[in-house]
């Protein structure tokens, strides 16, 4: 089963630029960690979104594929 062919941008420019902003926040208060680098490549790049996308998608049709047969009650 697969779901969603193509990437679309789900974020607006606003949302993703608070999530930076908030990010930026969190680091001057924290310190910078694997986390806060993920989520701010996350917000700089689109490639890195479509990426993360694709995979969420391998990893949903993987899942719906091997409990094919399976009926949850």
């Amino acid at each position: 089963m697969i779901t969603n062919k193509e990437y679309k941008e789900k974020y607006t420019p606003e949302q993703i630029a608070n999530k930076l902003k908030q990010v930026e926040e969190f680091e001057a208060k924290y310190g910078k960690s694997l986390r806060t680098k993920a989520i701010r490549k996350w917000c700089e790049s689109i490639e890195y979104r479509k990426r993360e996308w694709e995979f969420r998608q391998a990893t949903l049709n993987l899942f719906n594929f091997n409990n094919r047969n399976r009926i949850y009650k």
